[in-house]
């Protein structure tokens, strides 16, 4: 649901796009911490939130980061 999210703000199209890895962080609503493969050896962190079910709100790229490899371990950004 983020990935036009990520990509208007990359000002790049990506054609392979497949959550790999997650983690989730409890606050006012979730904040979702996943791996992203975008290419056979390029891969992405996207931190991404999700609020409360009451504020009927969709997820929201919060922030990411490039240039990760496979074995990069997902930690909070």
């Amino acid at each position: 649901q983020v990935k036009p999210q990520f990509e208007s703000r990359e000002n790049r199209t990506y054609g392979n796009f497949n959550a790999i890895e997650y983690r989730t962080q409890v606050v006012a609503g979730t904040n979702y911490f996943i791996k992203v493969q975008v290419s056979d050896n390029e891969y992405v962190h996207l931190r991404v939130f999700q609020s409360l079910p009451n504020e009927d709100q969709g997820p929201s790229l919060v922030s990411f980061q490039t240039g990760k490899t496979r074995d990069d371990p997902l930690t909070y950004f």
